[in-house]
């Protein structure tokens, strides 16, 4: 059964070129505080297809004493300006102002939570904001990778083959972005961007199916995995001295599925390693 509804507080940020849409949920009455979080939201469509979960997830923050922000971005769900007017440094911006927006409000800890190329940004930002901690759902760990995944292959042979870009919005997945956010999302890559503070790394893969679970259960494996190259890159991130929990947990892509999905396992995974105070 889903969460119960916890009211959450819908109003309009004001910010450069508009304004900026956020739906707020604050701590559950009752109980003890333990810090805010800002969530920050996948790229394209996986914005919409994510809003179910993430309603979810915000509810059971809240309901264990977390104040949760969702932001749209510039360009980007209900917020002011188009995507093609979007530029990256634009969106930081607006995420500074969410967090400052926290701060007023929240004496306690505070914590970032993304997903996706969400979770590239977050990881952007909290090299300037300097996070409690980091919340990474299914993090894109390259920009340049990411935006392939979306390009139609006629737009991606266009964005990425080397040519000059040409003053015109690239299509991407169904969208227009401007040649100077694909440039910037282009050069991300998470294996430069460890954070100075606890990460919570969250994973899904696909529940084995058929014989494939059947092998599984004989061999008395049950377990989720990490992609190798999340295995690879966390090892780095390690090794740097960041302080990683990974989270491997069954689940389905639900950002990108055909109907809006729900990922029970990653709901509880979450909720159960939800931030404690900083020691």
């Amino acid at each position: 059964m889903d969460a119960p509804a916890l009211a959450a507080l819908p109003f309009f940020l004001n910010a450069d070129e508009g304004e900026r849409f956020c739906l707020y949920h604050a701590p559950e009455m009752g109980t003890p505080s333990r810090g805010a979080i800002l969530y920050v939201h996948p790229f394209a469509e996986e914005l919409n297809k994510s809003r179910r979960m993430v309603a979810l997830q915000a509810r059971a923050y809240a309901q264990a004493g977390f104040g949760v922000l969702q932001i749209d971005l510039f360009g980007c769900g209900d917020s002011s300006g188009e995507l093609p007017q979007a530029r990256w440094d634009t969106w930081l911006s607006d995420l500074a102002r969410a967090w400052q927006w926290l701060q007023a409000r929240h004496a306690g800890p505070r914590y970032l939570w993304g997903l996706r190329l969400g979770a590239l940004l977050a990881l952007d930002f909290a090299t300037r904001a300097h996070p409690d901690g980091v919340i990474l759902w299914q993090p894109a760990l390259s920009g340049r990778a990411h935006l392939h995944q979306f390009a139609r292959l006629q737009s991606a042979a266009r964005l990425f083959s080397g040519t000059p870009a040409v003053e015109q919005s690239a299509e991407i997945a169904g969208y227009l972005m401007s040649p100077a956010l694909s440039a910037t999302i282009g050069q991300l890559d998470a294996a430069t961007l460890a954070p100075r503070c606890p990460v919570q790394w969250m994973e899904l893969s696909p529940a084995p199916q058929g014989a494939a679970a059947e092998y599984a259960s004989s061999a008395g494996n049950h377990q989720a995995a990490l992609q190798p190259a999340s295995e690879l890159l966390i090892e780095r991130w390690r090794q740097g001295g960041a302080r990683v929990q990974a989270y491997p947990v069954h689940g389905e892509a639900f950002w990108s599925s055909s109907e809006i999905g729900v990922a029970p396992e990653l709901l509880a995974a979450t909720t159960a390693a939800a931030p404690r105070e900083p020691t």
